[in-house]
């Protein structure tokens, strides 16, 4: 019994040094343009999704009005366009260099799938290690809800709003 303790305790102990000294010695692909590491992506995700149950929002304290998204088309020109793009433009040339990269939110089903609370959480907080920050502080709380319903609603937006996404700076 000793010598199985004894075991399981030295298999912890080279498995942590290992890791440590796979960190510590620069080998874990840290450059954007590197390949993810074994689990990296599905640990991730699952911590997000981890979170985002616990955390999320399940109420929703504004509705789609035509007001409401063209003041989320307003929030999203100036806070998230570049990173996430318009609809019928080109994705900017430097979206291609994040790790992983961001989502264009026009084009596809973009998140008008996922919960608006999650949308939301995301917007406000930002996601960890992907380059998409938080925006609590930055915007007040009616913005991040404005922006959280024009994606939601991102196919099956007004014309006037469409518009005011699609007129150039």
């Amino acid at each position: 019994m000793v010598g199985l303790i004894l075991g399981a305790g030295l298999a912890v102990f080279a498995i942590g040094g290992s890791t440590y000294l796979f960190f510590a010695g620069g080998y874990a692909p840290v450059a954007t343009a590197a390949a993810p590491m074994p689990f990296e992506k599905l640990l991730a995700r699952q911590a997000l999704h981890a979170r985002l149950e616990k955390e999320m929002p399940t109420t929703v304290p504004t509705t789609a009005t035509e007001a409401n998204l063209l003041a989320g088309a307003t929030v999203y020109r100036n806070h998230c366009a570049s990173c996430h793009g318009l609809p019928g433009r080109p994705e900017a040339a430097f979206t291609r260099q994040m790790f992983p990269p961001a989502p264009h939110l026009f084009k596809g089903k973009g998140v008008t799938d996922d919960e608006l609370g999650e949308t939301y959480w995301k917007a406000a907080n930002g996601i960890r290690l992907t380059g998409m920050p938080g925006f609590r502080g930055i915007l007040t709380d009616d913005q991040l809800w404005q922006v959280s319903l024009l994606l939601a609603k991102a196919n099956e937006l007004p014309p006037v709003v469409q518009r005011a996404l699609a007129t150039p700076d």
